[in-house]
């Protein structure tokens, strides 16, 4: 089946709305999360190049399931990428996601890490 129409648009309209706020620069780029029904997925990106920095997912590694630990694995992963290309802090980009459950992990994982945002 897949998600109702309405949740998608609900959820766009959100990001969008996120977006007009949250830009990533050279110095501080944007940390954006996708969440699939099974996957994770995070992207630090610099929208003033125009370029994906660092990248990581649940997708086949160690942690490949689409849980909590798995969120939190996947926010050390990506912070130890950033702090190897010297990238102390980020803008976070919940891409209209609630910021609970999968997201949050990811996001708390990452600050224990060493990012800052």
């Amino acid at each position: 089946m897949g998600i109702s129409q309405e949740r998608r648009t609900g959820r766009q309209s959100r990001h969008a709305r996120v977006r007009r706020k949250v830009i990533g620069t050279d110095s501080r780029p944007r940390m954006a999360v996708f969440r699939s029904n099974r996957y994770l997925y995070v992207q630090v990106i610099s929208d003033q190049s125009g370029r994906t920095l660092a990248a990581a997912s649940t997708l086949g590694g160690a942690a490949s399931t689409g849980n909590m630990q798995a969120a939190s694995t996947l926010g050390k992963e990506i912070a130890e990428r950033c702090k190897q290309l010297s990238i102390g802090q980020v803008v976070f980009d919940r891409a209209g996601y609630k910021y609970h459950g999968r997201i949050k992990a990811v996001a708390e994982a990452a600050r224990e890490a060493g990012l800052q945002f």
